[in-house]
């Protein structure tokens, strides 16, 4: 296995694995964890060297790594994650950039970027992250892995740090899909809404979101899943476009970000990465008014999606627009590929949905991902959904 699999792992990383219970459905896993949960005795960092120094050693595990670790997993490491979360890309400018092993050479996605190179790097069973506006999707999409954005309030975040709490939710990935869904009875609490699944929406406008290749790929990948899957028709999600929710999204995250983070950032005055520095100009900007005029589009749009994804209806979209960009592009590419993630993200977060990303094949060597999202308490279904389809996992490609 190349070295390369350290780049993952923050510079205070553990000094020894975490050992977890002796029994349990994850013993003998192996487990990573974005550097936002804290462990008990180490010092949580949130892809910040200024919050790292700043905040004493955390006292107890956060309540994922507990349950993690009761179910029997070790923990191996704390992963590199994008500076406060505050990106897709994957990418920090004080610890480096995770490889992506599955794409050498481009981005590896965020901003659960270690995590997710972990994962595929082989060197974990299952990684724990975080995804507010796309953070464990994209990540798991460009690395060819599995990956849960679980229904908002149904994984606990108690020891972990937030960032806009109307949307973060925990997640995970995972290169096989049995392993995938095992993990979902440690970590999902409260109630399952278990309605199995008879109607498929392809939504022809997130389709078209993406890049032609991209799109006509994961049209292939469907079809050819066509007898594991109840009748597809085809729809549209955002009658205005997706423009208006990601506006709206963006808005209230960066409202809550600088509510989160405002105070820290006006004392300590920390050295932010490209990118980073000038979103927290603009979330320190955002007036009360704008972010509640936004909620309003929020509150719309939740009660619209809802009534779209009732129980029973699953949405197939595409997780990401793209292959995962490649890692030297400049940074007006990067924005722009920032705006067509989050119009793609965005149904999820702003609705507070679950959604299930599945590594459908690859475009040039390059991973690409293939999403179901679910009615409030889908979790269980998603996953299960994600195992039935495995057997189609990598049937299609192109060079």
């Amino acid at each position: 296995m190349s070295e390369n699999f350290r780049s993952a792992f923050v510079p205070h990383d553990l000094t020894a694995p975490v050992t977890g219970a002796s029994t349990g459905p994850l013993a003998g896993l192996t487990a990573a964890v974005k550097d936002m949960y804290d462990v008990a005795g180490t010092r949580t960092g949130g892809g910040s060297p200024a919050w790292l120094a700043a905040h004493p050693p955390a006292e107890r595990n956060a309540g994922l790594v507990e349950k993690l670790l009761g179910a029997g997993a070790t923990i191996v490491g704390k992963t590199v994650c994008d500076e406060f979360f505050y990106s897709v890309a994957g990418t920090n400018a004080h610890y480096g950039t995770p490889v992506n092993p599955r794409a050498p050479g481009r981005i590896p996605g965020g901003s659960s970027s270690g995590s997710a190179s972990a994962a595929a790097s082989g060197v974990c069973d299952v990684a724990l992250g975080s995804d507010t506006g796309g953070s464990v999707r994209i990540p798991a999409a460009f690395c060819g892995l599995y990956g849960l954005r679980p229904t908002l309030g149904r994984m606990d975040l108690s020891g972990a740090m937030a960032m806009a709490p109307s949307f973060d939710v925990p997640g995970w990935m995972a290169a096989g899909p049995g392993v995938f869904a095992k993990v979902g009875d440690v970590l999902l609490s409260g109630s399952a809404a278990r309605t199995p699944v008879d109607k498929v929406i392809v939504l022809d406008d997130a389709f078209a979101q993406a890049d032609p290749e991209v799109a006509a790929f994961l049209e292939e990948t469907l079809a050819a899943m066509g007898d594991a899957l109840p009748k597809m028709s085809h729809g549209a999600i955002a009658p205005e476009g997706f423009d208006v929710w990601r506006e709206a999204f963006r808005v209230v995250q960066a409202f809550e970000v600088w509510k989160t983070f405002g105070a820290f950032v006006e004392s300590k005055n920390p050295a932010f990465g490209p990118g980073v520095r000038e979103r927290f100009e603009t979330a320190a900007k955002i007036t009360a008014e704008e972010a509640d005029a936004a909620r309003v589009v929020k509150r719309n749009a939740t009660e619209w999606i809802h009534g779209v994804a009732a129980p029973g209806t699953v949405l197939a979209l595409p997780t990401a627009p793209c292959i995962a960009p490649r890692a030297d592009e400049p940074a007006d590419y990067m924005e722009s590929f920032r705006v067509r993630v989050m119009r793609l993200t965005c149904t999820a977060g702003i609705s507070g949905l679950p959604q299930v990303t599945i590594p459908a094949g690859t475009i040039s060597g390059c991973p690409i991902g293939l999403s179901f999202i679910g009615w409030p308490g889908a979790d269980e279904i998603l996953l299960e959904l994600a195992v039935t389809l495995s057997r189609f996992v990598g049937a299609t490609s192109r060079s």
